[in-house]
């Protein structure tokens, strides 16, 4: 079904709200006030509708040509037909949006580009395909189809990664990862997991933070972008600002990217500090101890018997609720950094009814952000920080810094 619509604010995941016969329609390909012809998707919602712009009546300034032949087909560009500074601007407006309706959070800040990526292209380090007839295809938006990236590649990936791809494709029939170590910008590493085998590169893969390294499974977690762990990891450290002495933990810690920027933070202002991180993945864990061992902070967390000062990192694998809620005190500074699905009811009742005075939440998903932040009020929230490191679509990263109430306080 075709018809016209005039496209309200923009939404969770890309879309613009707009209404048809009364009905909230939910589309994409659009931006704000313009006056567009649509083709319902998906009319399965008694609720709602997904629908698609097909064409453009009266467009919006900040309208552009996708640099991206296939951008409205593949699932992975949400806002390539939009400029680079107005795609930001859209996605403060949906924090601002998801912090006010579900937490009662009234947020009116800006956002952060990260460095590196002033047209928003060739950032990502890791990409999932699917070979379509000997190509390398990705799933096409809110669906299972496949849609072929152009010839010379999709224009988000890294290129390092794409003539590799290209190569690979025609012998897969499942999976196929690609992942581009950026330790080293001027020559990177590729590594191609062919249907779960490693074809091409090397695993573990060696990423930087700084001048620190950190073996990475290939196909494990790290930052999409070239700078994001070190752009993410400096904004924690600044927003949470671990004292000496103190304890710190690190939830859902991955390979220990936050909990060991903080040890060597400690380390540089000469003060003791004891850093705990938690991840249900054992891989990752693994990793993270080697690192903590390399980097010289392996030890066991405990009392400190010695007055020199002295840093250490322990790294438990462990369900990050379980692991909490099974703690007679928590550390007096923590980060969550959780998966999309937030940390939910459980994690946040252990942690809003803790003795922790500093908890840096880092975030993707702006609505359990949301969710989650409505259920802690025995915090307050002292700063909000957004991250573009995802141009070109629809995601952010949100990095939230709340400090406990005090008695008096409102």
């Amino acid at each position: 079904m075709t018809c016209d619509a005039h496209l309200g604010p923009i939404a969770h995941g890309g879309y613009c709200v707009a209404r048809v016969d009364g009905r909230v329609v939910f589309v994409r390909g659009g931006l704000p006030g313009e006056d567009v012809s649509i083709e319902i998707t998906d009319d399965s919602h008694a609720s709602h509708w997904f629908a698609q712009v097909v064409s453009i009546r009266h467009p919006s300034p900040y309208r552009v040509t996708p640099p991206c032949p296939v951008a409205q087909l593949c699932g992975g560009c949400d806002f390539q037909h939009v400029e680079l500074g107005q795609q930001r601007e859209l996605k403060g407006a949906v924090l601002a949006e998801q912090l006010n309706r579900i937490a009662g959070i009234d947020w009116h800040g800006t956002v952060q580009p990260i460095p590196g990526s002033e047209d928003g292209l060739g950032w990502r380090t890791r990409m999932q395909y699917r070979s379509l007839d000997g190509v390398p295809a990705l799933r096409g938006h809110r669906s299972h189809d496949l849609v072929a990236v152009p010839d010379d590649g999709c224009p988000l990936a890294h290129p390092a990664g794409r003539a590799a791809a290209t190569v690979a494709a025609p012998h897969t029939q499942d999976l196929l990862l690609v992942t581009v170590s950026a330790a080293s910008t001027d020559d990177p590493q590729v590594s191609v997991i062919n249907d779960g085998e490693l074809v091409l590169g090397a695993t573990p893969v060696t990423e930087s933070v700084g001048d620190r390294r950190w073996k990475v499974d290939a196909s494990g977690f790290w930052q999409v972008h070239p700078h994001a762990a070190q752009t993410l990891g400096s904004v924690v450290l600044e927003e949470l600002a671990p004292r000496p002495g103190e304890t710190a933990l690190d939830l859902y810690c991955g390979v220990g990217g936050f909990a060991l920027s903080i040890a060597h933070e400690a380390r540089a202002r000469g003060a003791h500090m004891d850093v705990t991180g938690i991840e249900i993945t054992n891989e990752a864990i693994e990793s993270a101890r080697g690192s903590a061992k390399r980097h010289g902070f392996a030890g066991a967390v405990g009392p400190l018997t010695t007055p020199e000062p002295s840093v250490r990192a322990h790294f438990d694998t462990a369900d990050a609720t379980e692991w909490a809620r099974h703690q007679p005190n928590l550390p007096e500074a923590v980060v969550v950094n959780p998966p999309r699905r937030g940390i939910g009811d459980a994690l946040a009742a252990v942690l809003n009814d803790s003795g922790v005075h500093t908890i840096a939440y880092s975030s993707c998903n702006p609505e359990t952000l949301a969710a989650d932040l409505a259920r802690m009020p025995n915090y307050r929230i002292a700063r909000v920080r957004l991250i573009d490191m995802f141009p070109h679509s629809a995601h952010n990263e949100a990095l939230v810094l709340l400090t406990r109430v005090t008695a008096g306080e409102s």
